[in-house]
């Protein structure tokens, strides 16, 4: 088993990067949150790595901390539960934010990732909830609300990164306003950036 890969970064993908280590290209699947701290081509790299196998098919999954990795795994044991749907959901949702929605058997908020129904969403707390410890105090990272949602889609959309989206807004006050003003508000967090 690959337990972890150091290297150059030699291509960036959609969402891969392929790790040059001694002469030979490792592609990896990555979180957006991996890719985005990327720092570009020739930079060195450590990433903690799940071996995927099927039947005709060996794949790479990368994690940029080993936390992450035992989350990513520990949603794979959930049946129904892919590498690909794991790594949607490390896509969308901070380690953090995922595990104290699951934690906190907040099915609604895991619907926001692409390709968990309801349903799956449910299955996910249920198997999870147990297993997962989350210290929940004044600083827990809230889950995203529908607002939330909306003001990272509105700035993605303008070519911010999910990272930079996430920022921005938890630099937005907690009091309630519409949705314009909350892009606005974070807008006006780049300018002062």
């Amino acid at each position: 088993m690959i337990a972890n890969l150091k290297g150059k970064i030699e291509a960036i993908g959609k969402d891969y990067l392929v790790i040059g280590v001694g002469g030979i290209g490792f592609k990896v699947y990555v979180p957006t949150s991996v890719l985005e701290t990327s720092e570009g081509l020739g930079r060195q790299v450590e990433l903690f790595t799940h071996l995927h196998v099927r039947e005709n098919d060996l794949t790479l999954y990368g994690c940029g901390s080993e936390d992450e990795l035992a989350l990513f795994e520990l949603l794979l044991g959930v049946s129904g539960v892919g590498p690909r749907v794991a790594l949607a959901m490390l896509s969308t949702m901070s380690p953090d934010s995922l595990r104290l929605a699951i934690a906190q058997g907040n099915a609604v908020a895991l619907t926001r990732v692409p390709g968990i129904g309801p349903k799956m969403a449910k299955k996910i707390v249920f198997h999870l909830k147990d297993r997962i410890a989350v210290e929940v105090g004044p600083e827990a990272v809230p889950f995203l609300t529908d607002a939330d949602a909306e003001v990272i889609a509105a700035l993605t959309s303008l070519g911010y990164s999910v990272v930079e989206a996430q920022a921005a807004l938890q630099s937005l006050p907690a009091e309630e306003m519409a949705i314009e003003e909350r892009v606005r508000l974070a807008l006006a967090y780049f300018a002062r950036g």
